[in-house]
């Protein structure tokens, strides 16, 4: 919509409705479907083997991988065991300790650096595919045998970088960081019932 937005009931309906179209974008976009379906397999296959996620993102995307971790380490859908995963984001001491001798750049890649494990994930939100800090961890955990998945828009280097990339079918940022929310429950819901289906048991409904 152009600016300005008026402050009325159809405002509301057509944003709604612009979003609505979104996601049909996204159901649309067979790339992006399996690319997910793929992700989630790759979160399994190393939380079986022992391993685990780092998430990294700037901004709204460091809410989001704050969102993915707490859902893995807490529950998403039902109680099972706790998932390993770590935000890289909410360390204040580790952030402004290596933000104040390395700078904003290095952020997340010496976290990769101390905490990676060769089978290890780590995940990238980056809207416009640039986020210098994120490719930064990016080529700090390829360096390191860590999987590397990109949550993104359409565009950036994050593309070249990613072993697994899941891109928004936009360039609007508020509709990729729609996406990514979505993306993210559908990977928590994968994940968890791959791993805990056999455990869990409905409550009996009366």
């Amino acid at each position: 919509m152009s600016l300005p937005l008026p402050i009325t009931d159809a405002t509301v309906a057509a944003l709604v409705a612009d979003s609505a179209a979104f996601k049909q974008r996204m159901l649309a976009d067979r790339a992006l479907l399996s690319a997910t379906a793929t992700v989630a397999q790759v979160c399994v296959d190393a939380y079986r083997a022992g391993n685990k996620l780092l998430i990294a993102g700037n901004g709204g995307s460091a809410a989001d991988a704050q969102h993915f971790s707490a859902e893995l380490v807490a529950r998403f859908e039902f109680d099972r065991p706790g998932l390993p995963a770590i935000a890289l984001t909410t360390d204040t001491s580790a952030l402004t300790a290596i933000g104040n001798d390395y700078g904003y750049e290095r952020l997340f890649s010496r976290q990769v650096e101390a905490l990676a494990r060769p089978g290890d994930v780590f995940v990238g939100l980056s809207t416009s595919g640039n986020s210098r800090n994120v490719l930064k961890a990016m080529e700090q955990a390829r360096s390191q045998g860590v999987i590397c998945v990109a949550l993104c828009g359409q565009g950036g280097r994050i593309h070249e970088l990613a072993d697994h990339v899941l891109a928004m079918p936009s360039t609007h940022t508020p509709r990729i960081q729609e996406g990514h929310g979505l993306i993210v429950h559908i990977l928590c819901a994968m994940i968890e019932s791959a791993l805990f289906a056999a455990e869990h048991q409905p409550e009996p409904t009366a």
